[in-house]
């Protein structure tokens, strides 16, 4: 008899890895979902959301896609723009996952990489969820260090997560990114293996065990 699939759900504030980490479960050979990557194409060109975009924000959209600088503005001088663009994107989003997990049915093990996964109540169709960390010093290192990022730009993405610590109270597994990447690779080997051959209630290898699931909703 196969066994049922465990879907992983991966998550961690921005500047904390994740991607990274998620290119490490890919190497295992662990089928990924990734979130953003599908919101992208949704919303660039020829994406399918554009219209619903263009008519909730008129002036929003062009033949490049979803005007993101613009939709930055609307969202900063406007409280009820992003419930709006949520509404549009995440039904759809998670659309495309339902199908992701149909083609991967017969995988013992897939990943699904949401950024906003407990923000958007994603965990309640998991079996489990990893959380990618790092001390607030090497994530404010990181996020600085990207191409236009400001302090307060920070600080505001920062106020639509869920903080760190509660990220990691909420998560089954914790992922370490704050030493080498050999060191968080070595973590992600030993969790996949302990997952694909003992599944989630009990994974003592990779230094933390559940006998009983955490409750989901």
């Amino acid at each position: 008899m196969s066994r049922p699939t465990i879907r992983l759900g991966l998550t961690g504030s921005i500047g904390m890895g994740k991607s990274t980490v998620a290119a490490m479960f890919r190497r295992l050979g662990v089928p990924v979902f990734d979130a953003d990557a599908e919101v992208h194409r949704l919303q660039g060109p020829g994406g399918a959301l554009l219209p619903a975009i263009e008519a909730a924000f008129p002036g929003s959209t062009g033949a490049a896609g979803m005007n993101r600088d613009h939709l930055r503005q609307l969202v900063m001088a406007d409280r009820t723009a992003l419930p709006r663009l949520e509404a549009i994107v995440h039904p759809a989003v998670r659309a495309v996952r339902v199908r992701f997990l149909k083609r991967h049915r017969a995988r013992r093990l897939v990943l699904i990489d949401i950024p906003l996964l407990y923000e958007t109540h994603a965990e309640r169709e998991l079996e489990a969820v990893a959380v990618v960390s790092a001390s607030l010093a090497a994530q404010r290192r990181r996020v600085l260090a990207r191409p236009g990022m400001t302090h307060a730009r920070f600080r505001a993405i920062l106020a639509r997560q869920l903080p760190d610590h509660e990220k990691r109270r909420r998560a089954d597994f914790v992922i370490p990114t704050g030493t080498t990447r050999h060191a968080t690779a070595t973590h992600v080997r030993r969790l996949v293996a302990c997952l694909r051959a003992h599944g989630v209630r009990y994974c003592a290898s990779c230094g933390k065990s559940s006998s009983t699931p955490k409750p989901r909703g």
